[in-house]
């Protein structure tokens, strides 16, 4: 593990990375859970930095700035559709201080995501303005900005009485608010956990049985294998793999080592039957037959809480999740976990650059007050506390605060992982393919991925139905 100056300059150095690649590039099938409703616990608020003065014709303080927030919108209440994740825990413990000091209310809906996607979306349909506050996907992104979801937030950021200089736009990771919240210039989210994507695996298991973590994807799937029954109950990996949208996020996991995904972003040509991705299909398959025997119904909640559980060997996910897993009141292995990049495949290596943004409904009748729990949040000044519960880091001057990056064992390894999202973009490819229908896309991918999972059908057969499934879909 590295000490706190290496911790730093490799801060420094994947940070500028990023702001390089920014320079030279410009700018569903899954149940339904019920959603889950709650009024937040409350948490001491933020402490105020020197910058918030208070004088007349100086910047406002988090105090002047709540009074003239309660002036307008005390006893208004808006309504948050947010996904169940780290960040949303953060934010319902910050709540209560924000009511206090705004006079604002605010009433949580939770839910896991694809039903997430699908109250939005049917809310924007209907017109009913439900929701003031949405939860996005940076998935959703390419979608959302061609049904006109979410408003544009240039004017807000803008006006200094709505965003404060405490707020500090800038201080943002500049990967994250370029590449997923932004499109040709307008704003329409608000960065809330930027994320890559990262193996967890069970350093007990490993030094028990004398095993190195793979640093090649033939030496993952060797490792799955061989934990896979080494002991009652052990089984080798934990990764999403629920029919349509999650199977295929799952393969993304791995697709990028192999090839340049399921279309080619230059030409927008469907490439889900080149021999590369082909490949790639069926590594994700042998994978996943070392999984627990449920897999097939798994998304990022379920294939966490199995490793979090103890049974699983080893867990390739989202690095925003992984805080749940060093959580002694939410996982059985928290002190026994080592972390490490994603493994290098055929293609070279590669992450994720993912992530979820805030964003104020088109539909919304409160966008003031909306903005204004957003504004508090996600500030540089709550940035610490949100960070302190549990929230995943977005900003440059988090990653730079010993206090906060200090000795985690995680910290290290995700800005080694963000590298590797860095390397991708090199190759002139977006982890997140940009087309307006991609969740259709990789419903696709994922149903027959899925197929061949539980031996429906062929790899190449799933392949090969995709390919003509998904031309139809871009010719629409």
């Amino acid at each position: 593990m590295y000490g706190k100056s290496s911790k730093s300059v490799l801060v420094f150095f994947c940070l500028v990375l990023m702001a390089s690649l920014i320079a030279a590039c410009g700018g569903s099938s899954s149940g339904k859970p019920a959603p889950s409703e709650s009024n937040s616990g409350g948490s001491a608020a933020p402490q105020e930095s020197d910058n918030g003065s208070g004088t007349e014709n100086g910047p406002l303080s988090l105090e002047d700035w709540g009074k003239k927030i309660a002036e307008k919108h005390k006893g208004t209440e808006i309504k948050l559709a947010f996904a169940s994740h780290p960040s949303t825990d953060a934010f319902q413990k910050m709540t209560k201080s924000f009511e206090e000091l705004t006079g604002i209310k605010v009433r949580w809906e939770v839910m896991e995501q694809t039903y997430l996607k699908n109250k939005q979306l049917m809310d924007i349909t209907a017109k009913t303005g439900t929701y003031d506050v949405l939860m996005v996907d940076n998935f959703w992104n390419d979608e959302y900005i061609s049904k006109n979801v979410a408003t544009p937030l240039n004017s807000y950021l803008d006006d200094s009485s709505l965003t404060p200089e405490w707020f500090d736009y800038d201080d943002i990771v500049p990967a994250y608010r370029n590449m997923f919240a932004k499109q040709d210039g307008t704003v329409y989210g608000i960065p809330t956990a930027g994320e890559t994507r990262f193996i967890a695996y069970r350093k007990d298991l490993f030094e028990k049985y004398d095993k190195q973590p793979p640093k090649t994807m033939d030496e993952y799937l060797e490792l799955a294998k061989f934990f896979n029954g080494k002991e009652d109950g052990l089984y080798g990996v934990a990764m999403r793999a629920q029919r349509g949208i999650h199977f295929a996020s799952g393969l993304m996991s791995i697709m990028y080592n192999f090839s340049d995904g399921i279309l080619d972003q230059k030409t927008g040509e469907i490439t889900m039957d080149d021999p590369s991705m082909v490949q790639a299909l069926q590594f994700y398959v042998d994978l996943l037959q070392n999984a627990p025997p449920d897999v097939a119904s798994y998304t990022h909640e379920e294939a966490v809480s199995a490793f979090m559980s103890g049974k699983v060997a080893m867990w390739l996910d989202a690095t925003a999740i992984a805080p749940w897993i060093l959580d002694p009141k939410k996982s059985k292995v928290y002190d026994k976990v080592g972390f490490m990049p994603t493994p290098e495949g055929p293609a070279g290596r590669a992450s994720a650059l993912a992530g979820w943004t805030m964003a104020i409904s088109e539909q919304s009748k409160n966008k003031d007050a909306a903005w204004a729990f957003i504004v508090y949040m996600n500030s540089k000044l709550s940035s610490k506390e949100y960070i302190q519960h549990g929230g995943v880091l977005v900003r440059t001057s988090q990653f730079e605060d010993p206090e906060l990056a200090g000795d985690d064992v995680m910290y290290p390894v995700v800005l080694e992982a963000l590298k590797d999202a860095n390397a991708l973009m090199e190759r002139g490819v977006s982890w997140v393919p940009p087309h307006e229908k991609l969740g259709q896309m990789l419903d696709r991918v994922g149903y027959y991925g899925s197929m061949a999972l539980s031996n429906e059908m062929t790899v190449a057969d799933a392949a090969e139905k995709a390919q003509k499934e998904l031309e139809d879909i871009v010719k629409e």
